[in-house]
C-alpha cells in the first residue's frame, strides 16, 4: 500500500475546503490539512511540511501568488510542489495572463471534479513545481 501523502489546502472558501478534504481523504491516499488564509497556510506548511500544497489564487489579505513567493523563499518549503486552484479562469483560458502571473505552475480551474483533482495532484507530485501537463481539461 502506498504511503499517505500530506496535502495542505489553502483556500478561503470553507465549504469548498470541506468537500475537497472529504473527497481526498476518502480515497485513502491523502491526509488533508486546511488553512483559510495565506498567513495560516504558511504557518501550517512550516509546522507540517506537506507533500503538496493546493493554493487558491484569490484570497483576502494575502493572495495565492504571494503565498507561493513566501514558500519559495523558505529553505524548508521551497521544494514543496504547488497546485494552484482558481475560479478566475476557465479551462479554455489556460495560457492567459494568469498563467504568467503564477509562474507557469500547475493549476486547475474551479469547479473541479474529484478524478481530475486527484489526477492533477498525482501529476504535480510526479513532476514537481513545474507545469507538466497537470492542468485539468
Amino acid at each position: 500500500m502506498a504511503e499517505v501523502k500530506k496535502i495542505l489546502l489553502i483556500d478561503d472558501e470553507k465549504d469548498f475546503c470541506f468537500f475537497v478534504k472529504q473527497i481526498l481523504e476518502r480515497s485513502g491516499r491523502f491526509q488533508v490539512s486546511i488553512a483559510h488564509t495565506g498567513e495560516t497556510g504558511l504557518t501550517l506548511a512550516q509546522q507540517n511540511k506537506p507533500d503538496l500544497i493546493i493554493l487558491d489564487v484569490m484570497m483576502p489579505n494575502m493572495s495565492g501568488p504571494d503565498v507561493a513567493d513566501a514558500l519559495l523563499r523558505n529553505e524548508l518549503l521551497k521544494s514543496v510542489p504547488i497546485l494552484f486552484l482558481t475560479a478566475l479562469v476557465t479551462e479554455e483560458e489556460i495560457g492567459s495572463r494568469l498563467m504568467r502571473e503564477i509562474g507557469g505552475r500547475n493549476f486547475i480551474a474551479k469547479p473541479v471534479e474529484a478524478h481530475k483533482l486527484i489526477s492533477c495532484i498525482d501529476n504535480t507530485m510526479r513532476c514537481g513545481d513545474v507545469n507538466c501537463g497537470a492542468v485539468a481539461r
